[in-house]
């Protein structure tokens, strides 16, 4: 009995310690500290130690445990929340787009590029394989990861909504970091960046409604989203955002992860309407409904925004969640539909014209048909 104790307590002693020693590795990144602490104490959306959400959200659904869900995780037994093959992609060549040009390409969950009006933005680049900490945990679907940082010009601006690790992939952007002239991001989050090498004068950190002005006719506000954020064991010590990105000639909403909730109309009322809504939609659940919106939420959020078109994110490349891979862009589709939206749903890589995007090929009944 003693030895089996002594092997019991010098094995938990053991997993603590590679527990602190992981969470302290440099891609779980760092917490803030000196100057920016003090900027965040005196956000009007930071108390009782960290950020909160412009209304109350908890993590789980009333009466659900974290025991039922992992439950669920480990347990499901559902075949399809993987795609039975790989899918398909346009490896479009991004280096070689001429400046005047005004074009979009999505590449799986939540990343994508813009140009437009001579300016590129790249959006929470997840380029590395997985989302997460270990390269064997949540890996992106075959077909999925077929552009890498060298695939990419220059980056004017590189956009990085929020620290979870399927959003901000450490091995990704400090690759690109020769690339990227300014990172603009949500207050906190640049304590990570400053920790893997990145100059603390290319770092824009905005709070919800802040503003910047950019060169050349550009502004850029960060706008509320209601979910969380942290790499590690602590969660919010830096705000999660979206963005609304005014340029010369168009409004484009960012959408970070959120929930559906009263900020979506506030921000088409302060900023809107917008031209192009790009709205997560996807690793949705009942369980956590308050963090992650329902695809027919999705479209009603894109309604709140004054948005002329949709383009729905955060699917198509990882499973972090139970519903089948390809289930939310075909409920979206149908919300949609109804509600007559004009929706974007390209196949990875794929160029969207901003300026006369085309009805999109529904690539994803393709594989299903195909099974």
């Amino acid at each position: 009995m003693v030895t089996f104790l002594l092997v019991f307590v010098c094995t938990l002693l053991f997993i603590i310690f590679a527990t602190v020693v992981v969470v302290r590795s440099k891609p779980f990144g760092t917490a803030p500290t000196g100057a920016r602490i003090a900027r965040i104490g005196a956000s009007a959306h930071y108390s009782k130690g960290q950020f909160q959400n412009p209304e109350p959200t908890p993590q789980l659904s009333e009466g659900v445990s974290m025991l039922t869900v992992l439950y669920k995780f480990f347990f499901s037994r559902n075949p399809n929340k993987q795609p039975p093959a790989p899918l398909p992609s346009v490896k479009s060549d991004l280096k070689n787009l001429y400046r005047n040009q005004n074009v979009l390409a999505w590449f799986g969950h939540s990343s994508y590029f813009i140009l437009t009006e001579g300016k590129t933005f790249l959006v929470d680049p997840v380029l590395s394989g997985h989302a997460s900490p270990f390269s064997f945990i949540t890996k992106a679907f075959a077909g999925s990861d077929v552009f890498k940082p060298g695939d990419f010009p220059r980056i004017d601006y590189l956009v990085l909504t929020h620290d979870h690790w399927d959003h901000l992939d450490y091995k990704a952007v400090c690759t690109l970091r020769s690339k990227v002239n300014r990172i603009i991001t949500g207050l906190g989050t640049g304590a990570h960046l400053e920790r893997w090498g990145f100059d603390a004068r290319m770092i824009i950190e905005l709070d919800w409604w802040e503003e910047r002005a950019l060169p050349d006719g550009f502004r850029i506000t960060a706008t509320p989203a209601r979910h969380f954020s942290g790499r590690g064991l602590k969660r919010n010590g830096a705000v999660w955002t979206s963005f609304a990105l005014q340029t010369p000639a168009r409004k484009i909403f960012l959408g970070g992860d959120s929930g559906y909730g009263a900020h979506f109309r506030s921000i088409g009322e302060k900023l809107g309407p917008f031209d192009l809504a790009i709205l997560e939609c996807g690793q949705y659940n009942a369980y956590w409904k308050y963090i992650h919106m329902m695809p027919e939420e999705v479209v009603q959020a894109a309604h709140d925004l004054g948005a002329q078109q949709l383009l729905p994110v955060h699917w198509g490349k990882f499973t972090l969640a139970l519903h089948d891979w390809d289930e939310p862009i075909r409920r979206v589709v149908a919300a949609a539909e109804q509600q007559q939206l004009p929706l974007l749903h390209p196949m990875i890589g794929e160029l969207v014209d901003l300026d006369n995007p085309v009805k999109h090929h529904r690539w994803w009944e393709d594989i299903r048909a195909n099974r």
